[in-house]
């Protein structure tokens, strides 16, 4: 199992999970840098600093950047790509509210053909739950699940469609989770074909503002 952290707490407020984040590059598929729903509006030197560092410890760093279901236009959304990677060297995208549906495809083989162009080595798509088969032809991870610990238990198996693809293809990140309970997060992520996931005990409109439990314990 490996993990997709999405790091939403700025560097100077919390810079020891920061400093966790480059001590535990093995463990880490990728970290999202999301400065203000995106790259913000100019270069943010704590975050320039911080992608720098965990670039040199050879993380992944994902430029986060919202879609809204497909209602952002596509030269928009290519702006943000092209900001995370001039401002803090992003060599990834992470797509975020990616709309599910079929209809949706088009769209999005558009956003990541233009994250690609950009120098988006990795693309994350995340409509977090399962979506229409095609998409995960498009990007390199795909996030089957996000939401709390509650709805992941209750949720339901995988369609059948996902057997056709590596388990290193698809993620799932849940909140919420009772930090007695992480190892059991990620055991469930692997029974239901999932090899990377995230999973943090963070309630509210920013759960993802603190470290997973599981790198609190890295050297």
């Amino acid at each position: 199992m490996t993990l997709l952290v999405p790091m939403y707490v700025h560097p100077t407020v919390d810079p020891a999970a920061w400093h966790a984040l480059v001590t535990s590059a093995p463990r880490i598929y990728g970290v999202v840098l999301n400065i203000d729903d995106g790259p913000g509006t100019a270069p943010d030197p704590a975050f320039v600093a911080a992608a720098r560092a965990l670039r040199a410890a050879g993380v992944r760093v994902l430029g986060y950047a919202d879609t809204d279901y497909g209602r952002r236009p596509a030269r928009v959304v290519a702006q943000d790509f092209e900001r995370h990677r001039d401002w803090y060297g992003a060599d990834g995208f992470f797509l975020d509210q990616v709309a599910p549906d079929a209809a949706g495809l088009r769209h999005y083989r558009r956003l990541t053909r233009a994250a690609r162009a950009r120098g988006g080595r990795t693309v994350v798509l995340n409509p977090g739950a399962h979506p229409a088969p095609g998409y995960a032809a498009l990007c390199d991870l795909l996030i089957t699940f996000e939401g709390d610990w509650d709805a992941y238990c209750a949720a339901p198996a995988a369609p059948p469609w996902t057997k056709d693809h590596p388990p290193t293809r698809f993620c799932h990140l849940v909140h919420g989770v009772p930090a007695r309970l992480s190892r059991l997060a990620a055991r469930t992520a692997e029974l239901r074909g999932a090899a990377v996931h995230c999973a943090v005990p963070g309630h509210g409109p920013n759960p993802w503002s603190a470290l997973p439990p599981a790198l609190r314990k890295a050297p």
